[in-house]
């Protein structure tokens, strides 16, 4: 999974955000808000863990069944691959 780099995570007041820079401003207006578990996983995916790997993660640190957590990350990537904040390869 490749991030677009045009995508920084910023942190401020307690709230999580994806702000496009450079290229990526030119064609997204606003910013991409994250939930608690989104910023959670967008942190594991920016320090290298793999797609088959997040959902593992996310069950460990929030206790989820392990399909619900499945479809929850399968969905989060869809989203930012559909906003080209990534690109899975596929």
């Amino acid at each position: 999974m490749k991030i677009n780099k045009d995508f920084v995570l910023r942190r401020v007041a307690g709230e999580a955000m994806l702000v496009p820079t450079g290229k990526a401003a030119a064609s997204h207006n606003g910013l991409f808000m994250l939930t608690e578990t989104a910023a959670f996983l967008w942190d594991k995916i920016t320090d290298g863990v793999g797609e088959d790997l997040l959902a593992e993660k996310l069950t460990e640190e929030y206790d989820a069944e392990k399909d619900e957590a499945e479809e929850d990350v399968r969905a989060f990537l869809d989203r930012l691959q559909n906003f080209g904040i990534i690109d899975r390869g596929d």
